[in-house]
């Protein structure tokens, strides 16, 4: 069974948007005075600028390669790539927890390693269909007589 991909100008506006985005995040934490700027960050952020820097570099790559080059089994392997980058910079984000929220009726800290927690469950499962969808992709045949078939 063959899926029915997103048409080209969708798909290309999508890959352009992720390369921007990503470029400015990395523009935004590696600047001046960069991810210092932002008042809820403590120093410990430093400690993880490293991983999310890879996975900000990583979505750029994918993306403009993307750009020029889009089969679905490269959007596929560049999803785990970049995913399995993602869930790295997520995991040491809640080890180093470099967020205070100061003293606020609510409770942001809890909030924000809820998010964490979703973001990181989410990362896993998006891995493990990304997965399958390789393997389901790889088993595709193409059509014709170089699929395989017996000349039907």
């Amino acid at each position: 069974m063959r899926t029915r991909r997103t048409p080209v100008r969708p798909r290309l506006a999508g890959y352009l948007a992720g390369v921007v985005v990503n470029g400015v995040l990395l523009a935004l934490i590696n600047g001046q005075p960069g991810w210092a700027a932002v008042p809820f960050l403590t120093a410990g952020f430093s400690a993880v600028t490293g991983v999310v820097d890879l996975a900000l570099v990583t979505g750029l790559i994918t993306g403009y390669v993307h750009l020029w080059h889009d089969p679905e089994w490269l959007v596929t392997v560049d999803g785990l790539v970049t995913t399995g980058a993602g869930l790295v910079a997520l995991v040491r984000i809640w080890q180093v927890f470099p967020l205070d929220f100061g003293a606020t009726p609510v409770d942001w800290a809890a909030a924000a390693r809820v998010v964490l927690a979703v973001g990181i469950a989410g990362s896993v499962l998006a891995l493990i269909a990304g997965l399958v969808n390789l393997v389901r992709t790889g088993l595709r045949r193409p059509a014709g007589p170089a699929g395989g078939s017996s000349g039907e």
